[in-house]
């Protein structure tokens, strides 16, 4: 990590992006153990994350997730995370895939995801669940 984080199993997301907080729902329903705790890049403490991280809080092209004291970026941060959660254990393997290759399938997709997928006029409002996961 470029910095250290005081705070670990922080997933750093788009909130007005359709595509990752589709992505959040997935994980925080399958976080059995609620590892997990979440933050958009628009509130405060998302973008000061996005900050230390050198992802620019105004046009991110990136999630990130702080997890082992490291932060992991684009291709890594999806992996490590899914690695986590039970029966997705197997996407390991896909960490065999070399980096760049992974990573430029991940910012074509990043590039593209309001296009695709959408975008809300303002962050998600979380049930009450997952709210309970949520750093602002």
């Amino acid at each position: 990590m470029r910095n250290n984080w005081p705070d670990d199993d922080v997933i750093l997301f788009d909130g007005v992006c359709v595509f990752c907080s589709r992505w959040v729902h997935f994980v925080s329903t399958r976080d059995i153990d609620k590892r997990f705790h979440f933050t958009t890049i628009q509130s405060p403490y998302g973008a000061r994350l996005a900050r230390t991280l050198g992802i620019d809080p105004g046009d991110p092209d990136t999630n990130a997730v702080i997890h082992g004291g490291k932060a992991h970026l684009q291709s890594d941060a999806a992996l490590t995370v899914l690695s986590t959660l039970p029966r997705w254990r197997w996407v390991r393997a896909l960490f065999w895939v070399p980096k760049p290759l992974r990573d430029a399938v991940y910012r074509l997709i990043a590039r593209n995801r309001y296009r695709i997928f959408g975008k809300y006029d303002a962050c998600m409002v979380p049930d009450a669940d997952l709210r309970a996961r949520v750093i602002e």
